[in-house]
């Protein structure tokens, strides 16, 4: 079971690479596009279903660090080596004052002291010129490190690869030390952990601070990808989505969270397009939540559960 748990995101990150330069350019994008979310919805995935923390606020840090990577870039460009550190900075130094003070809650008021922080960022982007206004702004030159330059489609391609690859076994082992298992016995009975004499105010101020700089990360590369950024990457409908694409590929998994950026990705992309669905996909917001209303009530442990279904040793 471990080795399959290993192998089979090694095999899906080999392919990835392999498949690369045969994609279209569109196909290219998409993909491109999936990993970043699935970068986003891991992080995530350290919160809700590693520690037990529901935040509606994690959109304000993958925000942050788009916005760091394109004030930082200038309109000379800038190098990954300062850009991408600076996007996480920022992003896990919002998350430490946010994670600060919103920890001292619990349950509903925990969710919305997140939703509060993410909304306070996205009004300083919003209605100050730092941010653009509404209408955002615009990267003059993607970021480039000697011959790692992100204008190139391909560069990007294998560095989004690369990235996501890393986030998923920073995580795994994050997940298999003592202080994943902190992480878990705090997610089942935080009081006990409390009572045996574990730091827990600590331990989850940590999983929020790593959460938030890799949300950074997703930031980073998708400013690099887009070459804009505008205050809606702030909005709490993308902290939403990001909760429904855990949910939707199943809560606790780390291939999970993947599963749900990919399929919330391509249900997204099949309902909006005409050629596919017709007249339906000028109303695909309704679709999508009818879509996902149903996967929720038939498969309740998300789309990584079908396994357990089909098989009890599938479970794992």
């Amino acid at each position: 079971m471990q080795r399959a748990t290993f192998f089979i995101p090694l095999g899906c990150a080999v392919l990835l690479a392999l498949l690369g330069p045969t994609l279209t350019p569109y196909l290219s994008d998409l993909v491109v596009k999936v990993m970043i979310l699935s970068i986003f919805a891991l992080s995530l995935e350290l919160l809700v279903g590693m520690t037990g923390l529901v935040s509606l606020g994690h959109a304000a840090f993958y925000g942050i660090g788009a916005y760091a990577t394109v004030l930082g870039s200038g309109k000379e460009g800038g190098s990954i080596a300062l850009l991408l550190p600076l996007a996480m900075g920022c992003a896990a130094a919002y998350a430490l004052v946010v994670g600060a003070l919103s920890l001292r809650t619990r349950g509903v008021y925990f969710i919305m002291v997140t939703l509060a922080f993410a909304q306070m960022a996205f009004f300083v982007f919003h209605d100050t010129a730092l941010g653009g206004g509404s209408d955002g702004i615009y990267m003059y030159i993607r970021p480039a490190l000697g011959a790692l330059d992100l204008e190139s489609a391909r560069v990007q391609f294998y560095f989004v690869l690369v990235s996501l690859v890393f986030t998923y076994a920073l995580l795994a082992l994050i997940r298999r030390s003592r202080f994943g298992a902190a992480l878990a016995g705090i997610r089942v009975n935080e009081q006990r952990m409390r009572a045996a004499g574990f730091p827990v105010y600590g331990y989850k101020l940590a999983a929020f601070v790593i959460a938030g700089a890799l949300a950074g990360l997703a930031g980073f590369l998708l400013a690099s990808r887009d070459g804009v950024v505008n205050p809606e990457l702030l909005a709490w409908h993308n902290s939403g989505e990001v909760l429904l694409m855990i949910i939707l590929g199943g809560l606790g998994h780390l291939r999970g969270a993947v599963i749900g950026a990919v399929a919330f990705t391509l249900l997204k992309e099949l309902l909006s397009t005409h050629a596919i669905v017709g007249p339906l996909a000028d109303h695909w917001q309704l679709t999508l939540g009818l879509a996902i209303i149903a996967f929720v009530a038939l498969l309740p442990k998300g789309i990584i559960g079908i396994a357990a279904r089909i098989s009890p040793r599938g479970a794992a």
